[in-house]
C-alpha cells in the first residue's frame, strides 16, 4: 500500500486475533507500530515474537484515566500518531432476558465507551499535527440482528455512528472509517462458540468458510494507505457475503 512507510500506528486490542494480524501485516507495510492491550501476559508475548514493534503498552480502553497514561507512553515512544486501529473489544453471549446489567455495561464500557476514550486521545495529537487516521472496528453485529448478543449487537451500532460523527467534525484534516467483520475465526470466537456453532455459522456464509484475521488486516491497511485518501465516513463490510441478502437468500438446510 501507497504511504504507510514509516507511519506511526497504534492498534488497541493488539496482542492477539484480528489486532495481532493487523500488527504484522503494518509491519510488513514497513510502519512504526506499537500494540495497546489490557492483558499485560499477551503484550509480553507478542514482544518477543515481534521485535520489530516499536513496543507494547499495557491498558484498558474502558477506563479514561488508564487510556490517557497509555498516550502520554505513547508520545515518549513514537512522538505523535498517524494512524489509530481503535481495535480493542470484547463479546458477551447471553439472551436478552438473562443478560445481567453488570454484563450489559462492561461490554457498552469496552466496547463503545474505549472507543471514544482512545479516539479523542489519538484525534487531539492528529489535529495538532494536521493530520491522521482513525479506523474503528464495528461489526456485522452493529447492522444487523443477531440473536442472544444484545449488548454487543448495540456496542456496534454505536461505534458505526460514531464513526459517522467523528469523520463530520474532523474532515478535512483527520479521515475516520469503521470495518465491520462478519464471522472471523478468532481466539474469541474459538472460545464462544462449539464446533458444531462454527459450522453452522460456515454455512450462512456464501463463500463458504470462515473469514481470516489477516483479510480484515488487509482492508484496515487499505484505509490507511494513501490509496484511500478520497475516503471518510464509511463503514466497511468484510464478511463473506453474510449479509448481502435476507431469510430468502439463505441456502437450504442439508
Amino acid at each position: 500500500m501507497r504511504g504507510l512507510k514509516n507511519k506511526r500506528i497504534l492498534i488497541t486490542g493488539g496482542s492477539r486475533g484480528i489486532g495481532q494480524a493487523t500488527a504484522v501485516r503494518f509491519l510488513e507495510e514497513e510502519a512504526l507500530v506499537v500494540v495497546l492491550d489490557r492483558d499485560s501476559e499477551g503484550c509480553s508475548r507478542i514482544a518477543q515474537e515481534m521485535p520489530a514493534l516499536k513496543g507494547t503498552i499495557v491498558a484498558d480502553v474502558s477506563n479514561p484515566n488508564s487510556v490517557g497514561q497509555a498516550f502520554a507512553k505513547l508520545d515518549d515512544l513514537m512522538k505523535g500518531l498517524d494512524v489509530l486501529i481503535n481495535n480493542a473489544g470484547i463479546s458477551l453471549r447471553h439472551p436478552f432476558l438473562d443478560t445481567h446489567p453488570k454484563d450489559w455495561l462492561e461490554v457498552m464500557e469496552v466496547n463503545l465507551n474505549g472507543v471514544f476514550y482512545v479516539a479523542q486521545q489519538a484525534a487531539r495529537r492528529m489535529l495538532e499535527a494536521k493530520g491522521g487516521v482513525i479506523i474503528n472496528m464495528g461489526s456485522t453485529n452493529g447492522l444487523m440482528g443477531y440473536p442472544y448478543y444484545s449488548a454487543y449487537n448495540v456496542s456496534k451500532a454505536g461505534v458505526i455512528e460514531f464513526t459517522r460523527s467523528m469523520a463530520l467534525e474532523l474532515a478535512p484534516q483527520i479521515r475516520v472509517n469503521a470495518v465491520c467483520p462478519g464471522f472471523i475465526l478468532t481466539p474469541m470466537q474459538k472460545a464462544e462458540y462449539t464446533p458444531k456453532m462454527l459450522q453452522a455459522f460456515q454455512k450462512k456464509v456464501p463463500l463458504g468458510r470462515l473469514g481470516k484475521p489477516e483479510e480484515v488486516a488487509a482492508l484496515f491497511a487499505f484505509l490507511a494507505s494513501d490509496e484511500a485518501k478520497f475516503i471518510t465516513g464509511q463503514y466497511f463490510v468484510i464478511d463473506g457475503g453474510e449479509i448481502a441478502g435476507g431469510l430468502a437468500s439463505q441456502k437450504e438446510s442439508d
